[in-house]
C-alpha cells in the first residue's frame, strides 16, 4: 500500500467517523426535523456513485469509507421517512 492510499484511508476514517454521531443521535432521539429529505436523497445517490467509482478505480480506501457511509446515509433516510411528519 502506497502513501497516497494511506492518506485516502486517513481521510476515509475521519470523514466517515464524522458522520456517525448524527446517525446515532437521530436513532436515539428520533428527531428528524432538521434533516432535509432532498439533501439525504442526493447524498445517498452521491455515495453510491463514489462507491461505484471506488470499485472501478480499485481503491480500498474509497470502498471502505463509502461502504460504511452508504449504510449510514441509508439509515438516516430510513429514519427521516419513518419518524418524519406525515
Amino acid at each position: 500500500m502506497d502513501y497516497i492510499e494511506l492518506i485516502g484511508f486517513l481521510a476515509a476514517i475521519l470523514t466517515t467517523a464524522a458522520f456517525l454521531p448524527q446517525v446515532y443521535k437521530t436513532w436515539k432521539t428520533k428527531d428528524v426535523s432538521s434533516l432535509s429529505l432532498p439533501m439525504l436523497l442526493i447524498f445517498f445517490v452521491g455515495i453510491i456513485a463514489w462507491l461505484t467509482y471506488g470499485f472501478l478505480k480499485n481503491s480500498p480506501s474509497m470502498i471502505f469509507a463509502n461502504s460504511i457511509t452508504v449504510v449510514s446515509s441509508f439509515l438516516l433516510l430510513f429514519f427521516k421517512i419513518k419518524y418524519g411528519k406525515k
